[in-house]
C-alpha cells in the first residue's frame, strides 16, 4: 500500500443522505446519554498511485477510544476520491489482542439499514447506530471491505499506529487476525467514531504533527490528546484533528488543506463539539514558503476562533513551541514565532490560552525545547513532552 500523497481533490457538495457531520448537535438519548466523538483522524489526501482504489482489500484499522459508550457510529470518507467508492461490508469490534477482535464484541456496521453503501467522490458518510459496548481508553478494530475499483483512497498519513490489511477478499467478520498478513501505518477511509454514553461533549484538538503525535512511541497512544483524554476520564470525548505538516494558511499536499479551509469538516461539523484547542502556526513559519508576517498567522487564528464561537464552541489557543536546533531555524523565524505567541497571550481572542511554549522550553535557552521533552529533532516533543503538555491544560478551561 503506497502512502505517499496523491492529488488534492476539491470537497464536493455532499449528496442527500450523506454527511460530514451527522447529528453534529449532540442530542440526549437513551436515558440521558449523549452522542460524542471518541476518536477522529482528519483525512489529509488521497493515496498516490491508487487509481483503482483497493478493490478486494479488507483493511483492519486500529483506532483508540477516549470515552466509552453503549452504541457506536462510524464515519467513512471519500473526501479525496475522484469516483464513488462502495463499501461492501464494514465491521467494528473491540480488540482482544493485536489485530484480533473479541468474538463477543464484533458487529456489522449498517448504513440506512443496509450492509453495503456507496459514497460519492468528495463525500463522507456516518453509519447507523451499532449496539456495541465500547470501552474507554481502548482499541477498536474498524474493518472495511471494498469489492470493486474506485479511485484515490482517502487516508490519514501519520497514524503512529499499526493497522492491518489483506488483498484477498472480505475478511471483515473475521475475529482472528490471521488473514491480515500485511501492515500499514496510516488510516484508510475511517475518519471518526462516535459513541453514545455519559460524556458531556467533545473536545477537538486542531493542529499539525505535534498534535498528530509525531515523535511519540508508535502503538502506545502517547500523543498529547491521548494524555488529555486520560485526565478527562468520561467527562469529554477527545477527537484528534491533527495532520502532520498542516499549515494555517496554505495547503500542503500530504499535510492536508489549510486549517482555515478544513475547519468546517474536521471541527465544526463533528459530533457535539464542546470545545476546541488550537495548536498551529509553526509550519507556516518554518516551512517553505516561510510566512514572515505574524499578522497573517494571527488573522488566521482569529478567523478560526470567530467561526468556532459562532457555533457555540469554547476556544482555547496554544502558544507555538520553540524549535531552535531544527534545520531551518533562524533568528528571523524566531522573531515571527515570538510575535505570534505574544498576540496569543494578550489578544483575548480565544476564551483561554494554554502556554505550551512555556511548558516545554529550556529555561537555559528559551528558544529551544528542553532536552528531556525533545524527541531528538528539536521540533517535536517525545512522550515526556506530550505528557507535560497535557498536564498543563486547565481542565476547567475546557
Amino acid at each position: 500500500m503506497r502512502t505517499r500523497v496523491g492529488r488534492i481533490a476539491l470537497v464536493a457538495v455532499l449528496a442527500a443522505g450523506l454527511t460530514s457531520g451527522l447529528a453534529a448537535a449532540g442530542t440526549l438519548d437513551r436515558a440521558g446519554s449523549a452522542w460524542v466523538g471518541t476518536w477522529e483522524a482528519a483525512p489529509a489526501s488521497g493515496v498516490d498511485n491508487t487509481p483503482n482504489g483497493y478493490p478486494n482489500y479488507s483493511i483492519r484499522n486500529v483506532v483508540h477510544t477516549s470515552v466509552g459508550g453503549s452504541e457506536a457510529r462510524i464515519r467513512l470518507s471519500n473526501r479525496y476520491g475522484t469516483s464513488p467508492v462502495t463499501f461492501g461490508h464494514v465491521t467494528v469490534g473491540v480488540q482482544a489482542r493485536v489485530g484480533t477482535a473479541d468474538a463477543a464484541a464484533l458487529a456489522t456496521v449498517k448504513f440506512h439499514g443496509a450492509t453495503s453503501t456507496t459514497v460519492p467522490a468528495g463525500a463522507d458518510i456516518v453509519s447507523d447506530a451499532v449496539p456495541l459496548k465500547v470501552p474507554s481508553n481502548s482499541n477498536l478494530l474498524v474493518t472495511t471491505f471494498v469489492p470493486t475499483p474506485s479511485g484515490p483512497v482517502t487516508y490519514h498519513p501519520l497514524a503512529m499506529q499499526t493497522s492491518f490489511f489483506t488483498r484477498n477478499g472480505d475478511h471483515t467478520a473475521d475475529t482472528w487476525g490471521t488473514a491480515f498478513t500485511e501492515t500499514t501505518t496510516v488510516w484508510h477511509y475511517v475518519t471518526g467514531v462516535d459513541v453514545l454514553g455519559p460524556a458531556k461533549g467533545t473536545v477537538v484538538t486542531l493542529g499539525d504533527s505535534i498534535t498528530d503525535g509525531y515523535g511519540s512511541t508508535p502503538d502506545a497512544n502517547h500523543r498529547w490528546p491521548n494524555y488529555l483524554a486520560e485526565r478527562l476520564g468520561q467527562r469529554y470525548g477527545v477527537s484528534d484533528a491533527g495532520i502532520s505538516a498542516n499549515r494555517l494558511l496554505l495547503d500542503g499536499g500530504a499535510g492536508g488543506e489549510a486549517a482555515v479551509k478544513r475547519l468546517d469538516e474536521d471541527v465544526l461539523s463533528r459530533t457535539n463539539v464542546h470545545s476546541m484547542i488550537v495548536l498551529l502556526g509553526v509550519n507556516d513559519i518554518q516551512q517553505d514558503p516561510h510566512q514572515l508576517d505574524p499578522t497573517k498567522i494571527e488573522g488566521a487564528l482569529q478567523d478560526i476562533a470567530t467561526r468556532a464561537k459562532a457555533k457555540g464552541i469554547r476556544t482555547i489557543a496554544s502558544t507555538i513551541l520553540p524549535f531552535k536546533g531544527w534545520g531551518v531555524w533562524t533568528p528571523q523565524l524566531e522573531t515571527v514565532r515570538a510575535a505570534v505567541n505574544q498576540w496569543i497571550r494578550t489578544s483575548h481572542v480565544y476564551d483561554a490560552v494554554v502556554d505550551f511554549d512555556q511548558v516545554v522550553r529550556d529555561p537555559a535557552d528559551p528558544q529551544r525545547m528542553l532536552p528531556a521533552y525533545d524527541c531528538g529533532d528539536h521540533l517535536h516533543p517525545g512522550d515526556a513532552g506530550y505528557q507535560a503538555m497535557a498536564t498543563a491544560i486547565d481542565l476547567n478551561s475546557l
